[in-house]
């Protein structure tokens, strides 16, 4: 049970931070976005959860509202576990635009991992507040540059990530 538990958490981290955004999708910036973030293990019953954090002039994918970096913001929170020796940690972030929508969210997510219908608390949940971790605003802004590429090369521009 506690497995299937997990491996449903690792399915559910799998589909959110996995692919890119779609190579003919336009991009923009969303003046805040609400976001929250979940981190569980295989190998122990440790599970952390952040408050739901708001941030400002986040990028999305115009066409499926889907956050751009979710990786890198799954990246922030694993980092910084990795650096409270809770190293190899599978991290999560669901994010919306509505606050209310996501604090349900969290609060569904929160119950799954309370204690069972036996009343044995299986996992030991474990609070990060704002002051302990707090998530970043990535940039996916494109910079423009005035010299002119050098012979063989191509005037192509990637977008480029820059933490705010």
């Amino acid at each position: 049970m506690k497995y299937a538990k997990l491996l449903r958490t690792a399915c559910l981290a799998a589909a959110l931070v996995c692919g890119a955004a779609v190579g003919n999708a336009k991009n923009g910036v969303v003046p805040k976005m609400y976001m929250f973030g979940f981190a569980a293990s295989f190998s122990d019953s440790i599970v952390h959860f952040t408050d739901v954090q708001e941030l400002k002039d986040v990028w999305i994918d115009t066409k499926t509202n889907f956050l751009l970096g979710r990786d890198s913001y799954s990246y922030q929170l694993r980092d910084y576990l990795a650096g409270k020796n809770m190293g190899h940690r599978t991290c999560v972030v669901v994010f919306n635009k509505s606050r209310k929508k996501l604090e349900k969210e969290l609060q569904k997510m929160k119950e799954l991992y309370g204690p069972a219908k036996d009343g044995k608390q299986y996992y030991d949940v474990r609070h990060l507040s704002p002051s302990d971790f707090s998530f970043k605003t990535i940039s996916f802004q494109v910079e423009e540059s005035d010299e002119a590429p050098a012979a063989g090369e191509t005037a192509k521009q990637e977008p480029k990530k820059a933490a705010q």
